[in-house]
């Protein structure tokens, strides 16, 4: 499947509101892209005009040298041809057929004949692992066999391309993290283009190859998840991206308490930089003697969470509140002062802007 590109696109549904803002986005051929942000902030709507089941305002879309949608030229290809497949939030398998016939149902209107029908439904919920159950009914499957037979059904087709609407959202813990693992693997033996949506980070983190974090119809940063995480492009993406949240202090013209010792310690990398806000990475934020060069200050523990295989401590430094994720169990209790430090921060413009300072020393100069 050739590259997809989506140039300038915008979609509004009227009132001058716009649910996608000139839009500019390319996938990969073979990418799992995962379409990231909070509740209506495009993402859906842009898999939507992927999928052909909506039409842009503005722009274009193509795949490879293929138009399938242009304002500009009067172009629009339906959705049954465009290759592409659709599994959405809900399964919509039907109920008065069987797993089997669910799978085949796509070939089925595409006039396959029957021996290959079956042979290619077969091979399809045999990669999703539901091969023992094609002749049940969805009434008799769980959640997760029912969104694996959806998957199928997808790729019994063969599409280039899968387009996932938060396919795992009505999955309880421990069957999003199974079909996490099986998404995963099937991209990884099918070779084929997936468009995921989803507000959960921890799904786009662990899944995609590519990471498109979106808030109020414009692309906010497109990067490989640990590069996100890493490095965000703005404050949006560093609040959205991390659990527990990054910590984001507002300097101000004159910054007090917890900004001024955080910009203190930033000293020579700040300077000509005139950051607005210092960011703190939970996981980032050590408890303990620190090492020499690294920013520290006594806090007050307020909480303890302990999560099983790490803690949340929840601490009051100077004048603000902050979180730190430590994987060593915590000695301290509610009360007690501690000294919390860290070697990494994150600097932000007037803009939201992040200034790469700890990438490199002379970004400010």
């Amino acid at each position: 499947m050739p590259t997809i590109n989506l140039s300038a696109i915008a979609k509004s549904y009227g009132g001058g509101d716009y649910a996608v803002k000139n839009l500019d986005l390319v996938v990969p051929d073979g990418a799992f892209m995962c379409l990231l942000g909070p509740s209506g902030c495009g993402k859906t709507t842009t898999l939507r005009m992927i999928a052909g089941l909506e039409q842009p305002t503005a722009g274009s879309i193509s795949v490879g040298d293929r138009v399938l949608d242009s304002v500009e030229q009067g172009l629009y290809v339906p959705p049954e041809k465009r290759g592409m497949g659709l599994v959405f939030q809900s399964y919509a398998l039907w109920p008065h057929l069987s797993v089997r016939e669910n799978v085949e149902f796509g070939l089925r209107m595409r006039k396959v004949p029957a021996p290959e029908r079956r042979s290619r439904a077969e091979a399809a919920l045999k990669m999703v692992h539901v091969s023992d159950a094609m002749d049940r009914y969805p009434s008799q499957l769980s959640g997760g066999q029912q969104q694996r037979v959806a998957l199928a059904r997808m790729l019994a087709v063969d599409p280039a391309v899968l387009l996932l609407d938060e396919p795992l959202s009505n999955l309880d813990a421990r069957l999003r993290l199974e079909m996490r693992a099986e998404l995963k693997r099937i991209h990884e033996e099918s070779g084929a283009t997936i468009v995921f949506v989803t507000h959960d980070q921890l799904e786009a983190l662990t899944m995609a190859t590519h990471v498109a974090v979106m808030n109020q119809g414009e692309l906010q940063q497109l990067a490989a998840p640990m590069e996100m995480y890493a490095r965000p492009a703005n404050r949006f993406v560093a609040e959205f991206v991390g659990s527990p949240a990054m910590a984001i202090v507002d300097a101000g013209p004159s910054p007090a308490g917890l900004a001024a010792s955080l910009l203190r310690f930033a000293g020579e990398r700040a300077a000509g930089c005139s950051p607005s806000a210092v960011g703190l990475r939970p996981e980032a934020l050590r408890l303990g003697p620190p090492p020499a060069g690294a920013w520290s200050e006594p806090a007050t523990v307020e909480a303890v969470l302990p999560a099983g295989s790490s803690w949340t401590v929840r601490l009051r430094v100077l004048d603000t509140e902050v979180f730190a994720v430590t994987h060593t169990p915590v000695e301290a209790a509610p009360g007690d002062t501690v000294t919390c430090w860290t070697e990494q921060l994150h600097l932000f413009g007037a803009d939201g802007t992040r200034i790469p300072a700890w990438d490199n020393a002379e970004a400010c100069a």
